[in-house]
C-alpha cells in the first residue's frame, strides 16, 4: 500500500475514526484502525465491538493498492504532527511508514484479516432520509439530557421514533427529559429504537456538511447511518440498546397555569451570572417571579450570595418561588438556535418546562428551597 494524503483532512479524519476505539480492552486489534487504499480512495475502518464506523476519503493518490491494520492512537498523533501539507502513508508486511517532509516514522501493527468485519450498509433497507444538518438539530437538542452510566440501562441513550416523516428523539437521566421533532425527507409507517449515546455523538461527528444526504436503517438490534458527504462517504453501525425507555409522554405536564417569554440569550446570561455563586452543595439557583420581574437568587456558604434581576413583561400567573439546578437549564439554552424560549410552571414542587414552538420539549424537576 502506498498513499499520498492531505495533512489536515487525514487527521480529521483520524480524529473521528479514533473515537470509535474502545478505551479499556484487552483485544488490542480493538484498539486499532484499518486502513485500505484502493480505486483512488482510502477507507478507514474501526470498531469496538458494538459500534463500527467506516470513513471513506476521495481526494488521495493512490499509488499501490493494499491495507494494514495498526494501533489508532499512535496514528493519529503522529499524523497531527506531520509538518507538510500532505502525508504518505505505506506498509510493508505489518509495519506502517509515515512520512512528511522531513521527517519518517514507523509504527507497528497486525494483520488486516485479524480485524473484526464492519456491516455493509445495505441501500435497500433504509428507513428514512434526512439532511445532515437536521439531523445534528435534533441531536444536539436530546443527546445532552441522556443519563451516563445509569442503572437503568434503557436511559443510556436517545430514543428515537419515526411515524411517517415526522423524527422525534427523546432522551432523560430521571432529573430532566429533552424531546425533540424535526421532519424527514422520506419515510413510511413507523420505526423505533433506542440508540446508544456513544453512536450518537460519533454519528454527530461524521455530520460535517449540513447539506449531506443522510440515509438510516433501523433494525431490530442495529441501527446502520450512511452519510453521502462531497469530502466523502462515512457509515455508521452500531447494536441498540435493550430495554424499554420508560413512558415519557406522562411525565410532561399538561396542567402548567404560569407562562413567560424569554429572550433566550438574556435569560441564559441570567442563569449563568447567578450560578456563579453556587458549589457541589449548593447546586441551584432560585427563581422568583412576582409581578412584572424575576430575580434569580443564589447562596454559597463561605462564598457569598448572587441576585440577578430581570424584567419579563408577560408573566401570567400569581407569585411564585421555584428553584432549579442552572447547569439543567443552561444544558438546554445552549442547544436552541430560537431567539425566543417559553418557560412554563406549576408550583415550586412541579416540574418547569422550557419550549421553542413544537419543535423542542425539556422537563426539568425542581430542588427543594429548603
Amino acid at each position: 500500500m502506498k498513499v499520498i494524503c492531505d495533512q489536515s483532512a487525514l487527521a480529521e479524519t483520524l480524529g473521528i475514526i479514533g473515537s470509535v476505539i474502545a478505551s479499556r480492552t484487552p483485544n488490542p486489534v480493538l484498539t486499532c484502525i484499518r486502513l485500505t487504499a484502493e480505486d483512488g480512495r482510502l477507507t478507514l475502518a474501526a470498531t469496538d465491538g458494538d459500534c463500527g464506523l467506516r470513513m471513506v476519503m476521495e481526494q488521495v493518490q493512490v499509488d499501490e493498492a493494499g491495507e494494514t491494520l495498526v494501533p489508532a492512537d499512535k496514528l493519529n498523533q503522529i499524523v497531527r504532527e506531520c509538518p507538510d501539507a500532505t502525508v504518505t502513508l505505506e506498509n510493508d508486511k505489518q509495519a506502517l511508514f509515515i512520512r512528511s517532509g522531513e521527517s519518517m516514522f514507523k509504527i507497528y501493527g497486525f494483520d488486516p484479516a485479524e480485524a473484526p468485519p464492519i456491516g455493509e450498509f445495505d441501500q435497500g433497507s433504509v428507513d428514512c432520509e434526512i439532511t445532515a444538518g437536521d439531523l445534528v438539530v435534533l441531536i444536539n437538542r436530546s443527546l445532552f439530557a441522556a443519563a451516563d452510566e445509569h442503572s437503568r440501562y434503557a436511559i443510556n441513550g436517545v430514543l428515537v421514533e419515526r411515524t411517517g416523516t415526522m423524527l422525534r428523539m427523546v432522551a432523560t437521566d430521571g432529573r430532566r427529559l429533552a424531546v425533540a421533532t424535526g421532519n424527514t425527507n422520506s419515510g413510511e409507517g413507523e420505526a423505533r429504537c433506542i440508540i446508544p449515546s456513544k453512536a450518537l455523538s460519533i454519528m454527530r461527528r461524521i455530520l460535517r456538511n449540513d447539506s449531506a444526504v443522510v440515509r438510516i436503517s433501523m433494525e431490530e438490534n442495529k441501527v446502520h447511518v450512511h452519510v453521502d458527504d462531497p469530502s466523502g462517504q462515512a457509515t455508521l453501525s452500531s447494536s441498540l440498546v435493550d430495554g424499554k425507555f420508560p413512558p415519557f409522554e406522562d411525565v410532561i405536564p399538561k396542567d402548567q397555569d404560569k407562562r413567560v417569554t424569554f429572550n433566550r440569550q438574556t435569560l441564559w446570561t441570567a442563569v449563568r451570572q447567578a450560578a456563579l455563586l453556587t458549589n457541589e452543595e449548593s447546586r441551584s439557583v432560585r427563581l422568583h417571579f412576582q409581578d412584572s420581574q424575576l430575580t434569580l437568587t443564589s447562596h454559597a456558604p463561605e462564598m457569598g450570595e448572587a441576585e440577578v434581576h430581570l424584567g419579563i413583561e408577560d408573566y401570567s400567573g400569581e407569585e411564585l418561588e421555584i428553584g432549579f439546578n442552572p447547569n439543567y437549564i443552561s444544558d438546554a439554552l445552549k442547544v436552541i438556535d430560537q431567539d425566543q424560549v417559553v418557560l412554563e410552571l406549576k408550583a415550586s414542587n412541579k416540574p418547569g418546562v422550557l419550549r421553542t414552538g413544537k419543535e423542542f420539549t425539556y422537563v426539568l424537576m425542581p430542588v427543594n428551597l429548603s
